[in-house]
Parts: structure tokens; sequence; C-alpha cells
């Protein structure tokens, strides 16, 4: 260290009396000049100095045993913005690329098909190759997936696949409308 910001006695005393005091490692810095942050921090620790009193605005931590209570939460509304991520993810998009998924162009059935009973699979029975398409209260015995065969690629059949993935051009259509 510099003959400025050469800890002396005195300025190690007047450290220690900042320190109780309760100011803060930049304040102390500031009042003691020529030093940062980083070193009153090194120097806070290399003297051992634990202790600090509180200010005002800092009540005295409970002396008892007893847990201590959360802080109430506010509740956030459902349309506000979410945190700033940190972190690895801070600069990673929030929004998934669009993958371009080819489905059989048949034409799309104006009512439901009804897939029957006995043709429908349970999670044992399903296989790499059988559609995913989940039928049915998950709760009840009776669920079941679909189980007719998948498109290559896919984990749906031709018509659970047209219900699931929608065409590119139609999502951007529909963004547009919500923009207006």
């Amino acid at each position: 260290m510099n003959e400025a910001g050469a800890w002396t006695e005195e300025r190690v005393e007047l450290l220690k009396k900042l320190w109780s005091d309760g100011l803060s490692a930049s304040q102390i810095a500031a009042e003691l000049g020529s030093v940062t942050r980083n070193a009153v921090i090194g120097k806070v620790h290399r003297l051992g100095l634990s202790g600090r009193a509180k200010s005002a605005a800092q009540p005295a931590a409970p002396r008892n045993n007893a847990p201590r209570k959360a802080p109430a939460r506010t509740p956030s509304h459902p349309m506000a913005a979410p945190a700033p991520t940190r972190g690895a993810h801070a600069l990673a998009p929030d929004f998934a690329p669009e993958a371009e998924i080819e489905v059989e162009t048949a034409p799309v059935p104006s009512e439901d098909v009804v897939i029957p009973f006995s043709e429908r699979v349970t999670i044992m029975d399903l296989r790499e190759y059988m559609c995913r398409w989940p039928m049915g209260d998950p709760t009840t015995p009776e669920f079941r997936f679909c189980g007719a065969r998948s498109q290559t690629g896919l984990p749906y059949c031709s018509h659970h696949a047209r219900i699931a993935y929608q065409p590119a051009a139609d999502r951007r259509r529909d963004r547009s409308k919500v923009r207006a």
C-alpha cells in the first residue's frame, strides 16, 4: 500500500471508531480518504472487528430463540412484468424460437374424431410409435392415451398434431391482432 493509504495507528483507531459507530465500509473509506471500500473490509476482517452498533434505522435482532416471522409478501399483479433475470441467463432471450413443424395436411374433420375406448392405451401399454394425446381425467382409472400411430418425430397422431400445433403463419397473424 502506498504512503497515502498506509494503515497508521491513528487511521486504524479511526477505522475502529467509525466501524463501531455503524458506518458502512464505503462511508469509512470516504472518511479516511485514499483507501477503497474493499481495503476497509479487509482491514476490518484482519482486525477481527465483528460487533457493530446498530443504527436507529436498524433495530436490534431479538435475543431469544423464538422463530422469526417471514416478512409479509405483497401479492404481485398477474400481469406484472417478471423480475429481471440474473446470472448466466441474464442475456438469454426470454422466448423460444419458433420451430417449423410439418404436419400431414389431411382435411380437418368438422366433428371431433372419436377414438373407441378399446383402442386407447394406458401408460403401461404406451409405446414410442403411439400417440401420447391424453384422454380423460388423469385422476380416474379410466384415463388413457390416444394410442393411434404417431407421426414420425412427433408425439401425436395426425389428428391430435393439428390440434396441438398451430401453423406459424396463423400464430403470427394472431400476434398482430393482439398488438393492434
